[in-house]
């Protein structure tokens, strides 16, 4: 099995720009990935919220959405399976999660638990979090989904066997990464699975992000892409 983690820039609030991103990536692998998985919140952008909830119900899009439909279409049409990270709404509640996409059909749904993909001390009761990861079976391997701080505040909810997806949004530096973080996520890592795969996005708006991607295996970095620029890591497991 080959996936390829897309560190790619997305544009805050401009979904049609992040869906061209995401069929750019699909055309630049080519062929040589089973999965490509896109950071936390790819479809919308991670600062696209207000946190106005009348504003922000129509941000967020549900599984059933015209825009999901798009993503569905897109790996019918190229081949290929997809993992990428959105607002989602569901009735009256929206979360930070995560898809994937099997064949254009919808095989798992993730959201994040940990609170701090929004601004909690201003949003009410219509910002939600999920309560638990579930395994689900992709080529015949185990997985699981964290996203960005839920690794940090309860590990032990995604252990594994099998390959966990780490999908970030993170700001830190280059010099940041390279010098400390990088070292400490692969520690991290170690908590939950032998196999885990970590992505992030570019973007050019403040707080800059100068993305990156890394396979961690055994708490170690085994492989991983150059920072601030735009790539496809291809791992095969």
């Amino acid at each position: 099995m080959k996936i390829g983690l897309v560190s790619y820039e997305f544009n805050n609030g401009k979904i049609e720009y992040n869906i061209e991103k995401i069929e750019k990536a699909i055309i630049s692998s080519n062929g040589s990935a089973d999965l490509l998985c896109f950071g936390e919140t790819f479809l919308q952008g991670f600062d696209s919220l207000s946190w106005n909830y009348e504003i922000d119900k129509n941000i967020a899009i549900t599984k059933e959405s015209v825009t999901m439909e798009k993503l569905k279409k897109l790996s019918e049409k190229h081949k290929i399976d997809l993992a990428i990270g959105y607002i989602e709404r569901e009735k009256e509640n929206i979360y930070s999660s995560y898809v994937v996409i099997e064949k254009g059909k919808i095989i798992h749904n993730y959201r994040r638990i940990t609170k701090n993909w929004k601004e909690y001390s201003i949003t009410d009761e219509h910002y939600c979090e999920g309560e638990i990861s579930e395994t689900f079976i992709y080529k015949n391997r185990e997985f699981k989904i964290a996203l960005c701080g839920d690794m940090w505040i309860c590990p032990k909810k995604f252990k594994i066997n099998g390959i966990l997806l780490w999908p970030v949004y993170c700001n830190f530096t280059k010099d940041e990464w390279k010098n400390t973080e990088q070292s400490e996520y692969a520690k991290q890592s170690k908590l939950a699975s032998d196999n885990v795969l970590l992505l992030n996005s570019i973007t050019k708006e403040e707080p800059i992000s100068v993305g990156g991607a890394y396979y961690f295996k055994n708490g170690k970095i085994e492989n991983s892409l150059e920072l601030d620029k735009e790539d496809i890591l291809i791992v095969e497991i």
